[in-house]
């Protein structure tokens, strides 16, 4: 007798309006199960660090031109090199953000960012995902998370989440060495500490075998970036979808439901 369907996607934060190919995703998945029955698992893949990731495009209400949004940091390092769970947001950037959202969201998701608290990035994206209702009915698995990094299984190609200049920076193991990439050709070769695997999270390269000896599922609904780089080899029990078409989709997702 064949298990019960587990439905992944997986996604790091991509906004404090998540991006709308994150909702093509979960509106992917969803389908899935109405179909096939089982569980929904979101990959939350928060130990990413790129602040880029996070960017956040609206639309202007009147003038329909596009601007960007963004977290603000405590300093450059934390930006650039600290985990997304650890970059750290100032205490008034929520307030001078929201000084400017009526000018691209209704004020239902106004009330939303305003009543959402959170001290971190990745927490506040996802408390913003929650209060939505996006994640309704879905597991939650964070790449942070000590249990999840302590059950996964080895990987040759990682990152560690180590001290440095009093920051937790999320440094790339080359070589038997930890660097920070600065841009470019520009490494940073931090001093050898020691670590252990709740330290320990997976490259692009590696972060499908990493995800599945935790997650195991049964079907995975892929991105289109995830396409150019995910290895279906390497988890042949796993059924691919991908994810449905949606316009615009590097964008914030702002269809707030009535």
């Amino acid at each position: 007798m064949s298990s019960a369907p587990v439905i992944c996607f997986g996604q790091q934060p991509c906004g404090f309006f998540p991006r709308r190919f994150l909702f093509a995703k979960i509106q992917t998945a969803r389908r899935l199960r109405a179909e096939l029955g089982g569980e929904i698992v979101f990959f939350y893949h928060d130990s990413d660090h790129d602040p880029r990731e996070t960017r956040t495009t609206l639309r202007h209400r009147k003038t329909n031109e596009p601007a960007q949004l963004n977290f603000a940091f405590e300093n450059r390092l934390q930006r650039k090199f600290s985990p997304q769970y650890l970059k750290r947001i100032p205490t008034d950037w929520q307030g001078k953000t929201l000084l400017q959202l009526p000018n691209y969201v209704e004020s239902r998701l106004i009330e939303i960012y305003r009543n959402v608290s959170a001290s971190n990035v990745a927490d506040f994206c996802l408390e913003m995902y929650r209060a939505m209702g996006l994640l309704e009915g879905i597991r939650l698995v964070r790449s942070s998370d000590p249990v999840v990094r302590r059950a996964a299984c080895d990987i040759p190609d990682f990152f560690a989440d180590i001290p440095h200049e009093g920051e937790i920076v999320r440094a790339r193991s080359a070589g038997g060495t930890l660097k920070l990439h600065e841009g470019g050709d520009s490494y940073v070769t931090l001093r050898a500490v020691t670590f252990n695997k709740e330290q320990v999270s997976p490259a692009r390269d590696s972060r499908l075998r990493w995800m599945q000896s935790v997650v195991h599922c049964t079907h995975y609904v892929a991105g289109a970036g995830e396409k150019a780089y995910l290895r279906p080899e390497e988890a042949p029990e796993i059924t691919f979808v991908n994810r449905e078409t949606i316009e615009r989709s590097d964008e914030a997702y702002t269809d707030f439901p009535s």
